[in-house]
């Protein structure tokens, strides 16, 4: 009789079995998003390359003959202008008078618009009595208003300022009006909640989230207070950046003409960075989406 012998049994342990002291935990990939993998660009380079190769499409145009002197002068011909402009002093004696009246027109334009703005958004009362008036006023332009206040005011700096206190006026009262009456309902219960009087509510509710869109209608109001401005400066103006305009369309300057226009759009990316920083100063409390 044979007798069978069974196979010996392998003492190693098993690897498939979970509490085997031998088995190597997963490895953990880190997931890194999509737009922090592609190739890290400085932002001032990106923000600037736009205005460059406008400038470089510029110059080849010029250089070609696509646009001649007396269309558009070249870059070159303009910075030198430019630099003619600044060393006899017309150029800084005009900005200091264009800037002197964009900021009394703001500042009379940001005491109306505003104030309209609290007492038509707070008070039932005063929405009743005001916000019809200007929804019809700010649907008339306000450019075609100039030969009404030179008619009141003379040909002086009233309707210059006027013109421009008026066309800062209409978007800030929107801005602020929106910004009240768009503060949640339910924040003014919690405030009412905690014992907070009227003008508490005002204070630390109302007004806080309202801010975000005042400083929005600040900006668009200071786009609208250049615009005015080169208006404002037509108007028998005897300084100025308008004016320097006046005289060298009179002459067929157009490097003149442009370089005055950069200087407009200059000073107003300036204010715009202004109120931005403003802005990130005062809305701290606000976390918002800033691109990817």
């Amino acid at each position: 009789m044979s007798i069978s012998h069974a196979p010996p049994v392998s003492s190693a342990p098993d690897r498939s079995s979970p509490e085997s002291p031998s088995t190597a935990p997963p490895e953990l990939v880190p997931l890194v998003p999509s737009s922090t993998r592609r190739a890290r660009v400085p932002r001032w380079l990106r923000r600037t390359s736009g205005p460059l190769l406008l400038l470089v499409l510029w110059q080849v145009l010029t250089s070609v003959g696509v646009l001649t002197p007396d269309v558009l002068a070249s870059p070159g011909t303009i910075a030198r202008v430019g630099a003619d402009l600044v060393s006899d002093g017309s150029l800084p004696s005009a900005m200091g008078v264009s800037l002197q009246r964009v900021a009394v027109g703001l500042l009379c334009g940001v005491v109306v618009g505003t104030g309209l703005a609290l007492l038509s958004g707070l008070f039932r009362v005063g929405e009743d009595l005001v916000d019809a008036s200007v929804q019809m006023l700010r649907t008339v332009p306000f450019v075609g208003l100039i030969p009404l206040f030179i008619i009141w005011f003379g040909i002086g700096e009233a309707p210059k300022v006027a013109i421009i206190t008026l066309g800062v006026s209409f978007p800030l009262y929107l801005n602020v009006y929106a910004g009240i009456r768009g503060v949640d309902s339910q924040l003014i219960e919690a405030g009412e909640s905690l014992g907070l009087s009227r003008w508490g509510l005002v204070r630390h509710v109302v007004l806080p989230g309202a801010l975000p869109g005042a400083m929005t209608g600040l900006r668009y109001s200071l786009g609208i207070a250049w615009l005015a401005l080169v208006f404002a400066e037509q108007i028998n103006a005897d300084a100025g950046i308008g004016f320097l305009m006046v005289q060298a369309r009179d002459f067929l300057r157009t490097d003149v003409i442009v370089v005055c226009l950069i200087v407009y759009a200059f000073l107003g990316l300036l204010a715009d960075f202004v109120v931005r920083s403003l802005e990130r100063l005062l809305l701290q409390w606000r976390p918002t989406f800033t691109g990817r």
